[in-house]
Formats: C-alpha cells, sequence, structure tokens
C-alpha cells in the first residue's frame, strides 16, 4: 500500500513510478525478498570469493583477457539485482562459521543493524569501509581492499574469504571518470535515470569499464598471492541504457527487484590455483552486535549517504 506522498511523488516522476510497476512484476507484488531463480554462494565451490559490485557477465567477458590470470568463465543467477537483495537472499538466518567477509560495502552494517533484515553469524567481519575511507575523496579503494584481504588470509588461512571491492559500480575512479565528473559524484547511472544529468550513455559505459579494469588491476596480483580455488563474481549486474521489462523503459544503474538478463546474469571465473586450503568451521558470532556503537554508525551512514544511497 502507498501513502498519499509516494503516490504524488509518482506523478511528478513517472519513470521512477514505471520502475516501481516493473518491480512489483519481478517481486510478485512485494512477496519476495529476493530473486528465488538465483544461486547460493555459499553452496558453490570455492575457497575465496571475490564479489566485483555491480560487474556484469558481458563487461568481465571483455576485459579478463587483458589480465594473467588463468581460469574459466561461466556464469551464475544473482539472487538480486541490488547489494541488500543479494545479502538476504544468501546471508540471512546463516551460520557462516567457516567465512571472513572482508567488505569495501557498508550495506551488510544497513541490512543487519538499521533494517534488521539480514541475521548471520560469521566467523569474522573485515570492515574496510570503517578505517579506509576519505568521505568526499573516491571512497574505499580497492587497494585498500586488496591489502586487508592479505592480512585476513594471514590470520585466518583455515577461512574461506568472501572479499567484497565497490568498483565497477560508482564513484568513477580511474582517469577518465576524474576527467568527466572532477566533482565527487556517488552515482552517476542514476542521475542519468532520474534526468538530472544528459552524460551521453557512450560514456558512462567508458567510465563503467574503466572502473572495471581498476578493480582488476588490484584484483590480477591478489589472485596470486591467494592460496586456494579463487573465483571473481559479482552480488549484481548494471543496467547501462538497456530497457527494464515487462514496461521497455530505458534504464540506468541497479534498481532492485529488477531481473532482467542484465541484473541478474553475474560471471563466475573460477581460478583453480595450485593447492585447495584446509577449511575449518568454528568460532561465529552476530559481528554487528558487539561491534556496534553511536560512532561506527554514523561512519556508516556517511558512507551509505557518500555512495547514494541516504
Amino acid at each position: 500500500m502507498y501513502s498519499l506522498s509516494q503516490l504524488r511523488t509518482g506523478l511528478d516522476a513517472p519513470r521512477a513510478a514505471i520502475r516501481e510497476l516493473n518491480s512489483l512484476y519481478w517481486d510478485r507484488g512485494g512477496r519476495r525478498r529476493y530473486n528465488p531463480g538465483g544461486v547460493d554462494v555459499f553452496a558453490e565451490d570455492w575457497d575465496n570469493l571475490l564479489i566485483l559490485d555491480g560487474c556484469r557477465y558481458d563487461a568481465l567477458e571483455a576485459a579478463i583477457g587483458d589480465y594473467e590470470v588463468p581460469g574459466t568463465l561461466e556464469s551464475r543467477t544473482s539472487r538480486g539485482s541490488a547489494t541488500a537483495e543479494w545479502l538476504r537472499g544468501n546471508f540471512d538466518g546463516k551460520l557462516l562459521d567457516d567465512v571472513v567477509y572482508v567488505t569495501a560495502s557498508t550495506m551488510l552494517y544497513q541490512e543487519s543493524v538499521f533494517r534488521d533484515s539480514v541475521d548471520v553469524d560469521l566467523h569474522a567481519v573485515v570492515d574496510v569501509w570503517a578505517d579506509e575511507i576519505e568521505y568526499g575523496d573516491d571512497g574505499v579503494s580497492p587497494t585498500a581492499v586488496a591489502e586487508r584481504t592479505r592480512a585476513a588470509a594471514e590470520r585466518y588461512p583455515n577461512k574461506r574469504l568472501l572479499v567484497h571491492f565497490v568498483q565497477p559500480h560508482a564513484p568513477y575512479i580511474g582517469e577518465l571518470g576524474r576527467e568527466v565528473f572532477p566533482d565527487y559524484r556517488p552515482n552517476p547511472l542514476s542521475e542519468r535515470f532520474r534526468g538530472e544529468i544528459d552524460t551521453p550513455a557512450d560514456t558512462l559505459r567508458k567510465l563503467y569499464r574503466e572502473n572495471l579494469h581498476v578493480v582488476l588491476d588490484e584484483v590480477e596480483s591478489l589472485i596470486a598471492d591467494l592460496e586456494g580455488k579463487t573465483v571473481i563474481s559479482a552480488d549484481h549486474g548494471m543496467l547501462l541504457g538497456e530497457r527494464e521489462r515487462p514496461i521497455p523503459i530505458r534504464s540506468y544503474g541497479h534498481p532492485p527487484r529488477c531481473y532482467v538478463e542484465e541484473m541478474v546474469e553475474v560471471p563466475w571465473f573460477v581460478h583453480e590455483g595450485e593447492s585447495r586450503k584446509r577449511i575449518v568451521a568454528g568460532d561465529a558470532r552476530s559481528q554487528y552486535d558487539a561491534k556496534r556503537d553511536d560512532e561506527l554508525d554514523e561512519q556508516a551512514r556517511e558512507h551509505l549517504s557518500q555512495l547514494g544511497y541516504l
């Protein structure tokens, strides 16, 4: 049920209203918390899972050949078209005492603390955003994530590492990205969808591909330092001017509850490695119950605001 103010907003922003109608189609009128056709990433076989936020299958397919990372490219269907859905579909209600989550994204904190929609027990969470972010600059760099991942691999040699990078999601931090957007912009794709900027679609695609190369530059060297079977994947894809469905509006960004192919077909690049880890389960807890305090809450809100979520 929608409030009067929400209905007025829909009249003032008809494209947003159409997007909401499309979302209602995909989530069956709000009855689905995530995409039930997607895979459970924790049921898959990996020692290290590197999540590139918003990475499309076709984008990684085009880019991975530029890097010296032997492996096989497959695809999977994601449980969400936005990170929050992916978290609900994969994390909620689980005991993951063999997993350490290294993350540049604040979304697990948001979903488990602010929204109470994800209840998960992990062995440990390494919040790179909590101490590495420089607000108003570039957010959490892939270099910082890679460094913290190496440290986690040394500290937790018998745990699966799930590593969540921000890129290729905006902000666009490559050379062309800084040229096109010299002032910080958290999410130009959303602005393009709302008609707030008129940056050509071809330019936005170039910035997205550049951001993917920025993160792959770090991933290439990181994989060489990790023991075990490593998979490169994504939480969801990204719309770069394709059309949503069933109402075919041209769209940008990663709207939640939008399960078109460009949004939920994600890469699954498998690098076997020279040996497998010996994974040991045990000693899990709800990480944020122990860590939450006013200062961390404020950092999380700042980060979410910086990325355009608040």
